[in-house]
């Protein structure tokens, strides 16, 4: 399915509130948004929001033959994908342009940085080594991507834990969490992507674009750097060119924002760490709001039973005594009885169920009283239509009087039987005449 294109109404609008320093979310020029970490009930899987951007961070752990040329150092794997469930225009399967860019980008940033001592992953010397497996999945699409897929990769891997070993000879022992504590890995700083959004060829700048922004911006610029002002990674894409005093500018920005992330980050894990040694809950559904209606979960509230039978005791001698004065039965109708002032039963009340009978009779007989009145006023009226109608609908004087109009009606002379008859006996004698004359 194909991404929807955007709009040249939304392209302008978006343009337009640029150029009075406005951003669609409510956001300055340099804001970052929320950023949010939770953890999954396993060590190294997490899942980071920026904003409405999700990813989650998954990492695993084997042992593998190490590279001919590196003997003695381990193998950090990175993977990410982009799946048709973040956004309907992701192909599953499919290397796009923004995948491969995407890929290389997130390798640079965590594997050639050297953020993880490698050498400590080895087990035997050019026999078997650690291979660490980064996996990053998109869950939701709203900008942005490379920021919170870094943010997850770090998070993952300073929160991973691989089992222990121990080598006797040539033999390698591989011990459960149970047997042995799990070992984590030796990370020597954490690198974060920071983006940055340009548009009008460099004249508006803006951090952290969001997927519309992204759509109408003209070039990108990603810089990893550490929290010891370390730039790790620089990227530009988009064809534009930028000048020096806007990369410096750039980078000023970024050491801010990395180290907000990176506080954001180690508290985030020392909380985990604290949760999981006191034996609390944790995990995924844990880090869901109860204001949430997905949660479905209340705060137990304690109850002491302690002293429950003195309580008792306290509260019914403090209470009002029972009253032994019962009121007197009050009788309504035969039948029926009521102690106290209350509202009178009438299910039980005979004498109206009476007259309701009466009182369906009566209509009942009143109704064909009224038909058999009405059969004798439409027979007096048949026989009174030549009389004139009188109407009076008020008390007032005034009477209307309704004639009926005669018709004009185009008269036929009538002829007696004596006439026909004569007129038959003419016709004869002359139809007599003319066989004689023949």
């Amino acid at each position: 399915m194909k991404e929807t294109p955007l709009s040249n109404c939304e392209r302008r609008f978006v343009l337009h509130s640029l150029q009075e320093r406005k951003r669609l979310d409510g956001r300055q020029c340099y804001d970052y948004r929320n950023v949010r970490i939770s953890f999954g009930p396993e060590h190294g899987c997490c899942v980071v929001e920026l904003g409405k951007t999700r990813v989650l961070g998954q990492v695993s752990c084997e042992l593998v033959p190490p590279k001919p040329n590196r003997a003695t150092e381990g193998i950090l794997f990175c993977n990410l994908e982009l799946s048709p469930m973040a956004a309907p225009g992701f192909e599953p399967g499919r290397q796009t342009e923004l995948l491969v860019k995407s890929n290389r980008l997130i390798e640079r940033c965590l594997r050639n940085s050297k953020c993880i001592d490698t050498e400590s992953l080895c087990v035997v010397a050019g026999e078997k080594v650690w291979q660490i497996r980064l996996d990053l999945h998109l869950l939701n699409h709203d900008g942005n991507i490379i920021d919170a897929a870094s943010i997850a990769g770090i998070v993952a891997l300073c929160h991973f834990r691989r089992p222990d070993v121990s080598v006797q000879g040539k033999e390698v022992t591989v011990y459960s969490p149970e047997e042995r504590d799990p070992v984590p890995l030796s990370i020597h700083h954490m690198p974060i992507c920071v983006s940055f959004a340009f548009f009008q060829q460099g004249t508006y700048l803006l951090v952290d674009p969001n997927e519309r922004e992204e759509r109408v911006m003209d070039g990108l610029l990603v810089i990893a750097m550490n929290k010891h002002r370390e730039i790790c990674t620089i990227q530009s894409s988009g064809g534009i060119m930028l000048l020096k005093d806007q990369v410096l500018r750039c980078s000023k920005i970024t050491a801010v924002k990395v180290a907000e992330i990176t506080e954001l980050i180690q508290k985030a894990l020392e909380n985990d760490q604290k949760v999981r040694k006191e034996g609390g809950k944790f995990g995924f559904a844990e880090s869901i709001p109860n204001k949430k209606i997905t949660a479905f979960k209340m705060d137990s509230a304690a109850v002491d039973t302690n002293n429950v039978e003195e309580q008792a005791e306290e509260i019914i001698t403090k209470a009002d005594p029972p009253s032994e004065i019962f009121a007197k039965p009050i009788l309504h109708t035969p039948g029926t009885a009521q102690i106290g002032e209350g509202i009178e039963n009438a299910w039980g009340d005979l004498e109206e169920s009476e007259r309701e009978e009466a009182a369906e009779e009566e209509g009942e007989s009143s109704g064909i009283a009224f038909e058999c009145q009405k059969i004798e006023d439409s027979s007096m009226m048949s026989e009174a239509k030549d009389e004139p109608i009188v109407l009076s609908d008020s008390e007032e004087e005034e009477v209307v009087i309704l004639e009926p109009q005669e018709v004009p009606k185009k008269t036929r002379p009538q002829t007696t039987l004596k006439q026909e008859s004569t007129s038959k006996k003419t016709f004869n004698k002359k139809r007599r005449k003319k066989r004689t004359s023949r």
